[in-house]
C-alpha cells in the first residue's frame, strides 16, 4: 500500500467492499499495544440509532464510546 503525499493510504477495494467502507464513511484509526495500526469502520448514523431505541439507551451509548476514546488518547501518549 502506498501514502500519498499528505499521508492518505488507499484501503485496497476488496477490504472496503468486505468491511462496507464506503467513500465518505468515517473510519477510526488507532494504535494497538502492540504497536500495529487499526482502521475501522464507525457505524453508520442509523446503525447508531437503530441501537439506540431509547434517549436514555442512545446517552448511555455516545458516553460508552466516549469513555473508550479517552482511554486510547490516554494510551498511546
Amino acid at each position: 500500500m502506498n501514502l500519498r503525499q499528505k499521508g492518505q493510504p488507499t484501503i485496497p477495494k476488496e477490504l472496503r467492499g468486505k468491511h462496507g467502507i464506503d467513500p465518505g464513511r468515517r473510519v477510526h484509526i488507532h494504535e494497538t499495544e502492540q504497536g500495529a495500526i487499526v482502521v475501522e469502520p464507525l457505524p453508520s448514523l442509523e446503525a447508531f440509532r437503530e441501537a439506540a431505541t431509547t434517549a436514555e439507551r442512545g446517552t448511555a451509548i455516545l458516553g460508552e464510546e466516549q469513555k473508550g476514546d479517552k482511554q486510547r488518547s490516554q494510551r498511546l501518549k
